[in-house]
């Protein structure tokens, strides 16, 4: 194929806003934060397990506790109603029986009572463990949030560069013959399209080419369309070749 060196140069061009669209489309469907967030996932659900967790044994103390404080309730009725019952009693063993009853409730709520304060302290060492977890959730909820925030602002601006660039390309693509932009992005299917030769490296492949391939690059006329032996992408010959 033949092509004038001032177009295949431009080849080099098309190269490189074909190396840049593709950086903005691994941004745009790759963002930097997607990493982290994929760990704040998962790190948040384990957090929200613990704090299901947390939240069931708060919720038993809770319910304990207010067991505990309508027992109390029902004992105190109970010994206010028997006292009444006493203060009237005319019947010995009527008031002996009262009397005794009087002290079984007695114990009864000094046993509830020391119940109520071993409940109670036991809410209160739940509620914090579930206020610290809760605020552990709420910092990696947060994390999250920003992180995600700054990733739909960044896949925006790549989606936004990359259209830039495809305009860029397109405008620079029309500046060269057709079937010289057809066999280059032939050859961009695999990998580079075209690459500059550089002191005898193709810097697609980035390989020194043996003596026999640049002995025979040197011979082609300057308007032939050379490759790469190695990698296959059209070599942009300048004054830089080492020819």
């Amino acid at each position: 194929m033949k092509a004038t060196p001032a177009d295949q140069r431009v080849l080099l061009d098309i190269a490189d806003l074909d190396r840049r669209i593709a950086q903005a489309d691994r941004a745009r469907t790759h963002p930097s934060q997607a990493g982290r967030i994929n760990e704040l996932v998962a790190i948040r659900q384990d957090q929200l397990r613990e704090l299901t967790t947390l939240t069931g044994v708060r919720d038993d103390a809770r319910a304990e506790l207010a067991r505990i404080e309508s027992d109390v309730v029902i004992v105190e009725q109970r010994r206010a109603r028997d006292a009444e019952r006493l203060a009237v009693a005319t019947d010995p063993k009527q008031a002996q029986a009262l009397e005794h009853e009087l002290a079984s409730l007695a114990r009864r709520q000094s046993d509830l009572e020391d119940a109520q304060l071993e409940v109670m302290s036991r809410v209160e060492e739940a509620e914090a463990a579930v206020d610290a977890q809760q605020a552990l959730l709420d910092i990696t909820t947060a994390e999250g949030a920003s992180l995600t925030a700054a990733g739909k602002a960044d896949v925006a601006a790549a989606a936004e560069f990359g259209v830039q660039l495809a305009r860029d390309r397109a405008a620079v693509a029309e500046t060269i013959p057709a079937d010289l932009l057809a066999e280059y992005t032939r050859r961009a299917t695999n990998d580079t399209g075209a690459a500059l030769l550089t002191r005898g490296t193709c810097e697609g492949c980035r390989i020194l080419l043996p003596g026999s391939n640049l002995a025979e690059i040197r011979r082609a006329p300057d308007d032939e369309v050379v490759s790469c032996p190695e990698c296959g992408c059209i070599l942009v010959r300048t004054e830089e070749s080492g020819l």
